[in-house]
């Protein structure tokens, strides 16, 4: 992962298609916030969320920009949604987003970095990428996530943007009904089961940089996917290939693709009135 060139500011280059902007305030549920950031401060509250979570529970080696803070080059081109604690204002569950522009801006996207996104070409001008979600450990509830989607929908809504994209992770450590499954396996069996019922039309596979020996693991095992990749499955994502090796993340990675035109008549009426 590469350096901010940037540390002491985020910036916020002007987007005049782009609404609600990143100072857009809504109360989703009586105990939560969510806000698109508007300040340095304020990402630097999400970096720290995600470093606590990808470093200190899924042992990700990040680099060292700044102690206590996942911070990469794609940070300083991306929105990035917060979720806060309504009582204490903490940041409790954060996403990031790269527009289509910016994405030109910073010349592709984070998924770029871990595989072959020819054949979604023709999608990039309506294409944002979804990245570095998380929620804090102690608000591990539907709530959060819901409030981060509904931020989301709205947000692709008003754009005319139809189209999002991402790295849904995997831990190669998982914790599963079977106990502690490592090496792997869980997420070869995870994409057993995501590619029978899942997998997207052959034109927009994708094609990992770094794969994950799915051949060489055992892929029989009776495991469920993360609660997030089961939750883009029931808004009507598909999974574009298979999984990338991550080792700095020590995950492994299913590119996934999520279209409002996708979206079940039940949640589009909740996220959108529709």
């Amino acid at each position: 992962m590469s350096d901010l060139s940037v540390l002491d500011r985020i910036r916020h280059p002007a987007l005049p298609a782009l609404s609600p902007t990143p100072s857009t305030v809504t109360r989703a549920q009586p105990e939560l916030l969510v806000a698109w950031a508007r300040h340095q401060d304020e990402v630097r509250a999400a970096q720290r969320l995600r470093h606590d979570v990808f470093a200190g529970e899924m042992g990700a080696r990040l680099p060292q920009t700044l102690p206590g803070h996942d911070i990469d080059l794609f940070d300083d081109y991306c929105e990035h949604l917060l979720v806060r604690d309504a009582t204490t204002r903490e940041v409790i569950g954060t996403y990031r987003v790269l527009t289509p522009a910016q994405a030109k801006r910073v010349g592709g996207f984070y998924s770029d970095t871990e595989f072959d996104l020819t054949r979604l070409r023709f999608l990039r001008e309506q294409m944002v990428e979804l990245g570095r979600s998380c929620v804090h450990p102690e608000h591990r509830h539907g709530g959060v996530i819901l409030a981060l989607w509904g931020a989301l929908a709205e947000f692709m809504a008003r754009n005319r943007l139809d189209t999002m994209i991402g790295c849904a992770s995997i831990p190669m450590q998982h914790q599963g009904s079977q106990g502690v499954v490592t090496d792997g396996h869980a997420a070869a069996s995870i994409w057993r089961q995501v590619r029978n019922k899942h997998l997207a039309s052959i034109e927009y596979h994708v094609r990992p940089r770094l794969p994950l020996p799915v051949d060489r693991l055992d892929d029989t095992l009776p495991i469920e996917p993360p609660a997030l990749i089961k939750g883009y499955l029931r808004l009507g994502a598909k999974v574009l290939g298979p999984p990338a090796w991550d080792p700095d993340f020590n995950a492994a990675d299913l590119p996934m693709m999520m279209r409002l035109a996708d979206l079940p008549p039940r949640y589009r009426k909740h996220f959108l009135g529709a």
